[in-house]
C-alpha cells in the first residue's frame, strides 16, 4: 500500500485545500482495514476521498487522508439478477465501459461521470427523470469498514435497519469499499436540445417533465431564453458523435471558458456574456448509448451550490429567483440548471418522501459568490429546499433536523458505529454538533436505537 506523508490536497474545483499529515493509497480491502486499525491505535482521525468533486469541505482533514483510486475495478456481473459489484473506488465511467461492452448500463447519471461510486452514493449525486432516484436509489447492497475494523455488509435483508440510513452517509459510518448495483440493458436513447422562451417552460414543464424518460433545463441569467434537455429511448440505431463532441468541448469549455476569465476581470461584461450564451444554443439532436450521453466533460471549473425542492414548488421558485437576479443585478453568466428527482426513503437524500426538484446555481472559479448564493439559498429555504451535501451551503443543524426528519436517528447510529469519531473533521463536527462528550449531537435524541 503506498502512503505519502505531509501530501497537499485540493479538490476539483480548487475551493478546498489543505496539508494532509498521511495520504494512503489502499489497494486491498485488507489495506482498509488495516488504515482504520492503525488510525485507531494512534488516536488518528481519517477522511476519505473519491474523486473531490464535492465543493464543501466533507473531506477536509489535517491528519489521515484516504484515497480509493486503487481499489477500484470490477468484481462481478450477474446478467441473470441484473446486478454488477464494484469497488468503492471505481468511477463511474469506469463502470460505463464495463457494463457498454456487454449491452447494460446504470439507469441514470449525473451530469460528470468522473466521480467514484462510494463518493457519489455517499453525497446523493443525481442525474435527472420523474422516473429515477439519485443514484443511491440503484444501491441493492454495500460492504463497509466501519471505525472497528469490521467489514459490515448492509442491504434490505442483512442490517436492513442501516439501509437506508447507509445509502447517503458523507463517510460518516463508516469507509465504502464495495458497492452492489441494479443494472439495465442499455437501451439506446435519442437526445434533444432546444431553445425555448421561459413562458413557453411555464406553460409546458409539466408536459416536459412527464413525458419524457430524462428532462433538464438550463435558465440564463438576464435572458428570456431557456435550454432544454431531453433523452427518450429510441428504436433507432446510434449515430456517430465525433463532431458533436468536438463542437462540444469547443463550445462549452474553450470558449465558455475564454468568456468566462474575460467576466472575471470585467464582470459587467457578465449579463452580455449570458445572453450570447443563450441566443447561441442551437437545436440539436444525437442518437447515442445512455453511458455516452449523459455526462459531459467539464473543464471550465467553478463553485456550486444546490438544493431541492417539492417539486409543485418549481415554478413560483423560478419566477422568484429569476425576479431576484434582475433585481440585484449579481455579476453571474454561469446558467442555472435545473433537473427533477423522483422520491425516495433514504435518510439524508434530498428526495427523501418527497418528489423534488434540484435547482443549481454556478459561479465561475475566482469570482465572488458569497451574496448571490446567500441570495439563491433564502429563496430555496422559502420553499423548504434541502441542500446537495457536497455542495455549498449554510445549512445549520436546527433546520437540518427540521427538513430531515431521519437525521436524529443517523446520528444515533454514526455514534454507534463511530463513538470515537475517527470519521469526524471539523467540518463535519460543526455541521452536525459533534463533539467530545457528547455521542449524539446537540439537539438529538438520547436513546440509542
Amino acid at each position: 500500500m503506498r502512503k505519502t506523508s505531509l501530501a497537499s490536497i485540493r479538490n476539483w474545483a480548487e475551493n478546498v485545500q489543505f496539508n494532509a499529515e498521511q495520504l494512503f493509497f489502499p489497494q486491498s480491502i485488507e489495506d482498509v482495514i488495516k488504515v482504520i486499525n492503525n488510525a485507531r491505535k494512534e488516536k488518528k482521525k481519517i477522511r476519505v476521498v473519491g474523486s473531490g468533486h464535492s465543493f464543501t469541505n466533507l473531506i477536509q482533514t489535517e491528519e489521515w487522508f484516504v484515497s480509493l483510486d486503487r481499489l477500484s475495478g470490477m468484481i462481478s456481473f450477474d446478467e441473470d439478477q441484473g446486478l454488477v459489484e464494484v469497488y468503492g473506488g471505481t468511477k463511474l465511467y469506469e463502470i460505463g465501459k464495463y457494463l457498454g461492452e456487454k449491452g447494460w448500463a446504470q439507469e441514470n447519471l449525473g451530469d460528470i461521470n468522473t466521480q467514484s461510486i462510494a463518493g457519489a452514493i455517499s453525497t446523493g449525486t443525481h442525474g435527472t427523470g420523474m422516473k429515477f432516484g439519485n443514484i443511491s436509489t440503484q444501491v441493492e447492497e454495500l460492504v463497509m469498514i466501519t471505525a472497528g475494523g469490521e467489514e459490515l455488509l448492509i442491504s434490505r435483508q442483512v442490517n436492513s435497519q442501516l439501509y437506508d440510513a447507509s445509502l447517503v452517509s458523507l463517510g460518516l459510518l463508516g469507509i465504502v469499499v464495495k458497492v452492489k448495483l441494479k443494472v439495465i440493458q442499455a437501451p439506446t436513447y435519442v437526445y434533444k436540445s432546444r431553445k425555448i422562451l421561459y413562458s413557453d417552460l411555464k406553460s409546458h414543464i409539466s408536459l416536459y417533465i412527464q413525458h419524457n424518460r430524462h428532462f433538464e433545463c438550463f435558465l440564463f441569467p438576464f435572458s428570456n431564453h431557456v435550454q432544454i434537455k431531453t433523452m427518450n429511448i429510441t428504436d433507432k440505431k446510434p449515430r456517430k458523435r465525433k463532431w458533436r463532441k468536438m463542437e462540444s468541448m469547443i463550445m462549452e469549455n474553450y470558449i465558455f471558458g475564454f468568456l468566462s476569465v474575460l467576466c472575471r476581470k470585467w464582470p459587467n461584461l457578465t449579463k452580455p456574456v449570458s445572453r450570447i450564451s443563450a441566443k447561441a444554443i442551437s437545436d440539436s439532436e444525437q442518437y447515442a448509448p445512455s453511458y455516452d450521453l449523459f455526462a459531459t466533460p467539464r473543464k471550465v471549473k467553478f463553485v456550486e451550490m444546490e438544493y431541492a425542492i417539492p417539486l409543485e414548488h418549481m415554478v413560483a421558485c423560478l419566477d422568484e429567483i429569476r425576479k431576484k437576479i434582475e433585481e440585484q443585478q449579481y455579476k453571474v453568466h454561469f446558467p442555472i440548471e435545473c433537473r427533477v428527482v423522483q422520491r425516495d426513503n433514504i435518510w439524508l437524500s434530498p428526495s427523501f418522501g418527497r418528489d423534488s426538484a434540484y435547482i443549481a446555481f454556478h459561479m465561475f472559479k475566482g469570482m465572488p459568490y458569497e451574496t448571490y448564493f446567500n441570495d439563491m439559498e433564502a429563496i430555496m429555504n422559502k420553499y423548504n429546499g434541502r441542500p446537495h451535501w457536497g455542495k455549498i451551503h449554510q445549512a445549520k443543524l436546527s433546520e437540518l433536523t427540521r427538513k430531515y426528519s431521519h437525521l436524529r436517528e443517523f446520528l444515533i447510529w454514526r455514534a454507534k458505529l463511530d463513538p470515537n469519531h475517527l470519521f469526524v473533521n471539523p467540518y463535519l463536527a460543526k455541521l452536525f454538533h459533534i463533539e467530545k462528550g457528547n455521542m449524539y449531537g446537540k439537539e438529538t435524541m438520547t436513546e440509542k436505537p
